[in-house]
């Protein structure tokens, strides 16, 4: 309870930005503007903050064109669709390509084999020289001529192979960008949520231990009231870079959604999970935040951290529920902190949710 109440609270104060910039920009408040302002509060799409800040610092206003691009530039889900769309027509114009053109070779290697046969009998009735010689000739222009057909096909057959292929790296892009998180550069919560069930999964079947860490940055929401959403983006992309430094191998690491990150510790027992989430704490700390503008010193960036640990018959939502709450309680108790589930703190806790 105090974990979705605290989640609660994050996402009203988003809210609140949302409808602060519909108000003063005298937008109407619809869906589609809500949700434009509402992903602009997060900062969970820089390229969509970019534009919208240029645009105000260029004009100092949005109209509804701008407010129509922006959506279908930045945030309609169809676009991943239209661009595999796109590729799978392509491929499906080169497959037919290829089909006709077999067709038309098949065509050629049957004439082929119908004109070997009728020179065949010829050859077998001739006695004249002329005549063997004239046949002999026929034959050989046309294996040339199905030498140079079945050229052209092997050429068109490795063109083809070769535009699949970057076809197939075009798609595998698309994936990979459709569960990326874009300010971060980190695996985003649709990733995260594939990732833990895989996890989970292996780990049942294998024996072998599963942590998960959340992580949140402490007093977030006051870095983007005082300095503005470019140095909360800026905060994000440090605790990413440092996730990123600080994770290896088979580790997941993922933005869980604002300010929070989760990272799945595969066969990692719930100590060693605890020293890989302080580590990821005092590294985030080590380093001072400078605003680039001014080169100012904003201070030191904190985490707080949950840790939990597969149990048997756990499933995703039991074992990130244990995290979130040791997340809740690092945070209730100081910030700037590691609590995992066997720890004093998450029992205070899981006690008063139960009271």
């Amino acid at each position: 309870m105090a974990a979705l109440q605290d989640d609660h609270d994050r996402t009203m104060a988003y809210a609140e930005v949302a409808l602060s910039q519909i108000k003063n920009l005298r937008h109407g408040a619809v869906p589609r503007n809500y949700e434009i302002w509402y992903v602009y509060a997060t900062g969970y799409n820089p390229e969509l903050n970019k534009a919208i800040n240029d645009t105000l610092a260029e004009r100092g206003s949005l109209t509804d064109a701008d407010l129509d691009q922006l959506h279908d530039s930045y945030l309609s889900h169809g676009r991943t669709t239209d661009r595999i769309d796109r590729i799978g027509a392509r491929v499906a114009s080169e497959i037919d390509d290829i089909m006709a053109l077999l067709a038309e070779t098949l065509g050629s290697t049957a004439s082929f084999g119908d004109d070997l046969r009728g020179e065949s009998q010829k050859l077998s009735l001739a006695t004249a020289h002329d005549q063997i010689k004239a046949i002999v000739e026929r034959l050989v222009a046309t294996t040339r001529d199905m030498q140079q057909a079945n050229s052209a096909l092997e050429e068109r057959l490795s063109t083809s192979k070769q535009e699949i292929a970057n076809l197939q790296v075009s798609l595998d892009a698309i994936r990979a960008e459709s569960l990326t998180d874009p300010l971060t550069g980190l695996g985003n919560r649709k990733h995260f949520d594939r990732a833990v069930h895989e996890a989970i999964r292996t780990a049942s079947t294998s024996q072998q231990p599963l942590s998960l860490l959340m992580m949140d940055i402490d007093h977030f929401k006051s870095f983007n009231d005082t300095y503005g959403h470019l140095t909360g983006d800026q905060v994000l992309r440090l605790v990413g870079l440092t996730l990123k430094q600080s994770i290896k191998g088979q580790d997941i690491t993922a933005r869980y959604g604002g300010e929070e990150f989760a990272v799945v510790l595969p066969n990692t027992p719930l100590r060693q999970a605890i020293i890989v989430a302080d580590n990821i704490r005092r590294l985030v700390m080590s380093k001072e935040l400078k605003k680039k503008s001014t080169g100012e010193i904003l201070g030191r960036v904190t985490l707080s951290a949950g840790v939990s640990t597969l149990k048997p018959h756990d499933d995703a939502e039991a074992l990130i529920e244990r995290a979130d709450s040791c997340l809740y309680a690092a945070k209730r108790n100081g910030r700037n902190r590691v609590i995992c589930e066997s720890d004093p703190e998450f029992s205070c806790v899981t006690q008063a949710a139960v009271a």
